[in-house]
């Protein structure tokens, strides 16, 4: 599997990014697992988490996810400098949204004990936090990363000014500055990433993982109207990509579908693997025959041709 370079990080990871939201929620442990292993065995190695995966659903309070990752490194054959861990800090936890110093370094405690590990490969911001100064969060990280806990920090849900003042920060103070982005964008939700965004990560060299990369399972092509989605756990985020524009690209990826035979998810992560910008695309599975699926989009080409087709219906 062709590794590709994650901006500054120094860490390099497989096109394609397991999701680790659904551990604990849409998939059990064991099938965490055996997706997991299959996931590694397929030559891969990065998995993405954070602190409050899975605190929605009944019964879990948050964590879930990531110990559910450390109890499979625990038992794992794949030694741990094979594997790029990543977890996010920030959300809400009971205590609201916050990137304060104090916070952060408890925080990150509670991670690398669930995670059964010693640190942390890439620690993202999760959310912004007006309230608190960009300086006191990368402080925080400074000393984090001087304590050989995390190795690098990045971000999620910034837009370019955010980004930017970020930098301009971290470079008045001397401090470590965020080299990763993980924004929102797919062949639907493009408008937040593409344009100034894109282009200040180009330019900073910002390893660029997206989220939401099969915009909730829509662009998998299983969800065409609004019954396909009842009783689904995704039935509230789906909805809203039954629209014009959402069978509009629907229809392209049937026809890119039928040209290649490749399937509609492994078209829209091959799609956002060569757009400007992107590193690799996170996507989760709850079966192993949904990551079989994605391992085949890493090598999926796609031909000028339907680029411009999918870019079209995605306008």
């Amino acid at each position: 599997m062709e590794m590709r370079r994650l901006g500054k990080t120094g860490l390099s990871v497989a096109p394609i990014v397991i999701g680790g939201n659904v551990f604990g929620w849409t998939a059990d442990e064991k099938t965490s697992f055996a997706i997991l292993d299959a996931f590694f065995e397929a030559g891969m190695n990065t998995i993405d988490t954070a602190d409050v995966y899975s605190s929605w659903v009944p019964g879990n309070r948050g964590g879930d996810s990531e110990e559910i990752i450390g109890r499979w490194l625990n038992q794992t054959k794949i030694s741990r400098d094979k594997a790029v861990i990543v977890t996010k800090v920030g959300s809400d936890m009971g205590q609201g949204k916050t990137l304060k110093e104090t916070y952060i370094l408890k925080a990150v405690e509670d991670s690398l004990r669930r995670l059964q590990t010693d640190y942390i490969d890439l620690y993202l911001s999760h959310w912004p936090d007006e309230d608190t100064p960009h300086e006191e969060t990368l402080g925080a990280y400074a000393k984090l990363k001087q304590q050989g806990k995390i190795r690098a920090i990045g971000c999620s849900n910034y837009d370019a000014k955010l980004l930017q003042a970020s930098f301009d920060a971290a470079e008045e103070a001397g401090l470590p500055r965020y080299d990763v982005l993980q924004p929102e964008y797919n062949l639907y939700e493009r408008a937040s990433f593409e344009g100034p965004l894109a282009d200040l990560c180009v330019k900073e060299d910002i390893g660029v993982i997206t989220y939401f990369s099969l915009a909730a399972g829509f662009l998998t092509g299983k969800y065409r109207s609004k019954s396909d989605t009842q009783g689904r756990a995704r039935e509230g985020r789906v909805s809203k990509y039954l629209d014009d524009k959402g069978l509009r690209i629907l229809a392209a990826l049937d026809r890119v579908s039928a040209e290649t035979g490749a399937a509609p998810a492994e078209i829209s992560l091959a799609w956002l693997l060569r757009k400007k910008g992107v590193t690799a695309p996170i996507a989760s599975a709850t079966s192993l025959s949904q990551l079989e699926s994605l391992a085949k989009s890493a090598t999926l080409a796609l031909s000028g041709e339907a680029m411009a087709l999918l870019d079209e219906a995605g306008a």
